[in-house]
């Protein structure tokens, strides 16, 4: 028996707002279905070249009230970026809470619109501290 797998699901309550945050991370849709009968949309983003590996986000037209208040049960998502630095400040900029900043240079935490808690991890080696993020307490909880 043979087991590959194919891709993460995510319940999102605001999809242009939710996939707007996947696009900061670098990930783009890569395919989409509209179900009318269902009114339910699953759209899928992946990064670049790894198709193979993509978020699907489900948006349920009418709304979702199975949707908890706290996705931290969920576990989070995973990525890895090419300086962790960069991408935090850009989320930051994006108005995105930086939950455990990357003070050691190699992990950060963010959640995302729909509260799902996201893991960036630095590719490669830990980059050396730098300020702002060396000295950042952490928000919330990730």
């Amino acid at each position: 028996m043979t087991t590959r797998y194919l891709h993460t699901m995510v319940r999102v309550l605001d999809l242009e707002k939710t996939m707007a945050f996947f696009a900061l991370l670098g990930l783009r849709e890569i395919r989409r279905i509209d179900n009318e009968k269902g009114r339910f949309s699953l759209i899928f983003m992946a990064a670049e070249g790894q198709d193979e590996c993509p978020v699907e986000l489900t948006y349920n037209w009418d709304g979702d009230d199975a949707l908890p208040d706290d996705s931290r049960h969920f576990g989070h998502l995973a990525y890895a970026v090419d300086n962790i630095y960069d991408m935090c400040e850009t989320l930051q900029k994006a108005g995105v809470v930086i939950n455990r900043p990357p003070r050691d240079g190699h992990m950060a935490f963010v959640r995302s619109p729909d509260n799902v808690s996201i893991e960036l991890l630095q590719a490669g080696d830990a980059l050396p501290a730098q300020e702002p993020w060396a000295s950042m307490e952490n928000t919330g909880h990730w």
